[in-house]
This record gives C-alpha cells, sequence and structure tokens, in this order.
C-alpha cells in the first residue's frame, strides 16, 4: 500500500472474537447455455472403489475439441437433477462461449459423494496400493476418468477454485496427472493454525464455529442434496452472544454434543501438534508440474495469508514452474462476482476484478488450454492500493524493498529511531470480561468491509496503546511481509496480542477512505 502524507498508526490490542463467515460471492443473473450444452451426473470410481460425484455441462458442439475446467468443492456441485443448470457469474459466460466442459465434483464424503469427509485430508508422502487415498489421489483419479469419457475434450484439464476449493485446486497440483495444464488456487487454506480461517497464529477466531456449524453439520455429509443451515444465534450481537457463551466448550453443553467433530477436534489439538502439521499443505508444494496462477484480496479477512504463502512455497520449492500471484483490493472472493470498484469505504477508480477476469485469469488459462497467445504475465501481479494501479513485478517480495523499522516510544509516538531508554515500558489493564470488538458494528460474521473501516473505536479504549508517528512528508510504499517483535509479559495464564498498521488520514474526515 502506498500511505500518501498521512501518518502511520500502531495499535495493539488483545483481540476480540472473530465473529462470522463472511457469504459467498452473490451470482449475477443466470446466463441461459442450455441451448449450448447438455448436463450429465457420473459417479468416477476411484483406485479404492468408493464413487465421488461429478456435475459435467459439455458443450453440444462436436466440430472442435474443448478444454475441461474442474472445480472441486465441500460445498455441493449442485444443483442436482438433469434439468437443473448452475448459474454463471463472472467469467462464466466467457469461458462458456470459447466452450470449455464445466466439472464440479463433490469431495469425498460430501453431499453426493461416498466415503468419509476429512477436513483438510491430510497428504500422504507416497499414497501406494489401492486404498492409500488423499486429495491428490482423488484428483488424480477424476482427471483420468474425465479425460478417457467425456466425449469431445482435448486432453487438458484446468483445476480451479475460491477459499476451500482454493485449497483444492492447490492439493490437486501435488503429483499432478499429466492432462492437468494450469492450476488456479484462490484464497486457498494453506495452514489452519497458523494464518487462515480459523486461527491467526495459534489464537483462535470463533468465527470458526459459525463456518463449522453452518456448513459442515451431519445433513451435508454423504448421501445428501441440500446445504447446512445457518446457525442460529438468537440475536445480532455476535460479540454479546460469545461473551455470554464463555468457553467453547460451552456449546456443546447447550447445543449437543457430536454435532460439530471438527469443533471437537479444534479444541482437543490447542497447540501447533501433529494434528496441525499433517495439515499443512506448504511442504507438498514441490516438483509443481502445471502452471499455477494464485489470487488473493489485500482485504481478505479469512485466507490472506492462504494465497500469498501458496505463492511463497511454489516458488521455493518449485523455482522451474511457471508460478504467477495475482493480489487486488478484495475482500475474500470478491474478484469472482462484482467490478471490485470498490470494498466498503475504498474507492479504486477503475473496475479491478473485471481487469483481472478478462485480462489475467481468462487469459492464463486458455493460454495453456487452448494454445491461445501467451499473456506474459508477470510473476506478481499486484494492485498498489493508495497510487490505485496495477504494478507488475518479476519477483516477490521485490528485491528493491528495504527493511524499515518503526519504534515505540513512551509518549505514544512511532519512531524510525530506537528510543535511548531501552528499559521504558508501557502497561495496561485487559478485561477477558469485555474484549476489544474487531469492528464498530453489530453482526455475529466478520462484514467483507472490516477490514477497511475506520478504526477509531478501539483507538478510543483504554485497553488499546496507539502509537502514532509524524505527518509524513512524502509517500511512503509499504510491500512485503510486516512482522511485530514485541517484548512483552502479562499477569495473566496466557495472552494473545493484535497489532493492525493503520493509515492515518489528515485533519479530522468524519468518513475516511483508506488508501
Amino acid at each position: 500500500m502506498c500511505l500518501s502524507q498521512a501518518c502511520l498508526t500502531l495499535a495493539l490490542m488483545l483481540p476480540a472474537p472473530c465473529l462470522g463467515q463472511s457469504p459467498a460471492p452473490a451470482a449475477q443473473a443466470e446466463f441461459s447455455f442450455q441451448a449450448l450444452y447438455s448436463k450429465q451426473e457420473v459417479r468416477i470410481p476411484m483406485r479404492d472403489g468408493l464413487e465421488l460425484f461429478v456435475v459435467l455441462y459439455v458443450p453440444k458442439d462436436t466440430s472442435k475439441p474443448h478444454p475441461i475446467l474442474l472445480e472441486r468443492t465441500p460445498y455441493s456441485a449442485g444443483p442436482y437433477g438433469s434439468a437443473e443448470f448452475m448459474q454463471l457469474y463472472g467469467l462464466g459466460e466467457a469461458y462458456a462461449k470459447d466452450g470449455y466442459i464445466f466439472a464440479f465434483q463433490d469431495v469425498r464424503g460430501r453431499f453426493q459423494s461416498q466415503g468419509r469427509f476429512e477436513h483438510i485430508r491430510p497428504v500422504l508422502e507416497n499414497p501406494a496400493g489401492t486404498n492409500q487415498v488423499d486429495e491428490t489421489t482423488d484428483t488424480f483419479d477424476t482427471i483420468e476418468w474425465l479425460v478417457k469419457h467425456v466425449p469431445g475434450n482435448n486432453g487438458r484439464v484446468g483445476l480451479k477454485g475460491i477459499s476451500y476449493p482454493g485449497f483444492y485446486a492447490a492439493v490437486g497440483a501435488v503429483r499432478a496427472h499429466p492432462a492437468l495444464a494450469a492450476v488456479s488456487p484462490q484464497a486457498p487454506i494453506m495452514d489452519w493454525f497458523i494464518g487462515d480461517d480459523d486461527h491467526r497464529n495459534g489464537a483462535l477466531c470463533l468465527d470458526m464455529f459459525e463456518f463449522v456449524a453452518g456448513w459442515f453439520g451431519p445433513e451435508t455429509n454423504y448421501p445428501a442434496t441440500t446445504g447446512g443451515k445457518p446457525f442460529e444465534f438468537g440475536t445480532p450481537d455476535g460479540y454479546r452472544f460469545y461473551r455470554e457463551m464463555g468457553p467453547l466448550k460451552n456449546l456443546e453443553a447447550k447445543y449437543g454434543k457430536g454435532q460439530w467433530p471438527y469443533l471437537q477436534d479444534t479444541l482437543a489439538h490447542p497447540t501447533y501438534d501433529g494434528y496441525w502439521q499433517a495439515r499443512n499443505l506448504r511442504p507438498h508444494l514441490k516438483n509443481i508440474q502445471p502452471a499455477v496462477l494464485t489470487v488473493g484480496g489485500w482485504f481478505d479477512g479469512e485466507d490472506l495469508f492462504g494465497a500469498l504463502e501458496c505463492f511463497k512455497s511454489i516458488q521455493r520449492q518449485s523455482p522451474s514452474t511457471p508460478n504467477h500471484l495475482v493480489m487486488g483490493p478484495w475482500s475474500h472472493g470478491q474478484w469472482a462476482g462484482d467490478t471490485g470498484a470498490s470494498l466498503g469505504q475504498g474507492e479504486w477508480g477503475q473496475p479491478t476484478a473485471e481487469f483481472y477476469r478478462n485480462e489475467i485469469e481468462k487469459p492464463f488459462f486458455d493460454h495453456y488450454l487452448l494454445d491461445k497467445p501467451n499473456p506474459g504475465l508477470p510473476k506478481a501481479y499486484l494492485f498498489e492500493v493508495g497510487t490505485h494501479r496495477w504494478r507488475k513485478f518479476e519477483a516477490w517480495p521485490s528485491p528493491q524493498a528495504q527493511a524499515t523499522s518503526f519504534f515505540f516510544k513512551g509518549d505514544g509516538r512511532l519512531a524510525r529511531k530506537r528510543p535511548a531508554v531501552a528499559t521504558a515500558s508501557d502497561e495496561f489493564i485487559s478485561d477477558p470480561a469485555k474484549p476489544v470488538p474487531y469492528k464498530a458494528g453489530i453482526s455475529t460474521y466478520h462484514t467483507d468491509e472490516y477490514l477497511v473501516e475506520d478504526q477509531r473505536f478501539a483507538a478510543t479504549r483504554p485497553d488499546v496503546m496507539v502509537y502514532e508517528s509524524e505527518p509524513l512528508t512524502e509517500d511512503l510504499t509499504v510491500a512485503g511481509p510486516i512482522r511485530a517483535d514485541l517484548w512483552v509479559s502479562t499477569s495473566g495464564t496466557d495472552s494473545d496480542w493484535v497489532v493492525k498498521v493503520i493509515d492515518v488520514h489528515p485533519g479530522d474526515e468524519p468518513d475516511p477512505k483508506p488508501n
């Protein structure tokens, strides 16, 4: 981001619960393609004999071969039934006009696919034999069947997905089928304990409860045809709900034990033990053969970590892979549906998501699956917030970036010069019964725009430490990872700290627009 003649603030606080799962991008008006496509529902045998369910939309035009675009999802491959067609939004119509074959698969144990579902199923090191299965083998076996049995395909497959389906896209690139030519993990889950969705550096986000209760109840496991039921909080005030709930174990005591196995697993593994380490996908992203386009949003409150780590892991462990990163000024999955011209109070001056879809994603798949011209994508295609422009980098983080340190001072200032007194300290009292809220509004989930909202509601609390720089005299571009080194102590048994880097706008703007 670029900070223009403002000042920089670091706010230090104890976290409130992260409340709720942001809704998926709203589908646009249906593009009727029944006249051009036929729909098929098939069950594909895996190597262990179980069958996974796939919905196919195949062009009726047989004059030329067509590529296959596959998505594997735990959120339902429906609508089910031969007469029920999906709605296309975003790039769907453009892919359909170019004759792409669409394949949507319920992953193992979900909806219409047989087997037992397992969250972020661990990757086996060397799967062998008919009973050794994981998501890499399921993806391989699915592609093997598709290229052999779907009429009119050209023998090339693309794999993509957003959020949880982004994880399935990324893991599908591991030990990939030879026909898998291009993969796009978008907001993919990489490590659920360190940085994605459920945890932030090990600190549990309570939105995982609504996520699990709403999407992964018993009614969505095989066999099922309808989605999960939203959890009924009984109040619009999620802050009050969780504060009155007390420990998470009270959820099961109040609403019934055994409804949400993943919740039980999460509570049973509060540290980064073998359970979580086995679900860290990053070490497995090596020797990747397909081209990869990883996509994320700077204001993604769920899987910003996953996108950056996916790109970095492939770049480090598979340097010869055509590996590209795209980061835009978006919330979770925003790039798939709307124009991307704004987010909350942020106005970007251009339809950033439309640019991404038309100039980056579609040309990427067209090149590898249809032999269209190489779009010449840079290693990293990033939107610079503040100057409101796209920038291209041949390495990320940029080798031109310079490490810059800021230091806390006892007068509430933030300085580039190390304080002369090394033993100075600040202190505050934190009341666990009154945790610091992460947003000013009332809701049971985190809204898409909360990461760009005015933060003065928190800065006025006595349990939030604020350190502010002098007004900047020239533009400052913040590029690459931000690290906070804290020397802290607590009188409690344990504590979590949240550090926010905030662009302070000049004057007293009542409705500041973030840069």
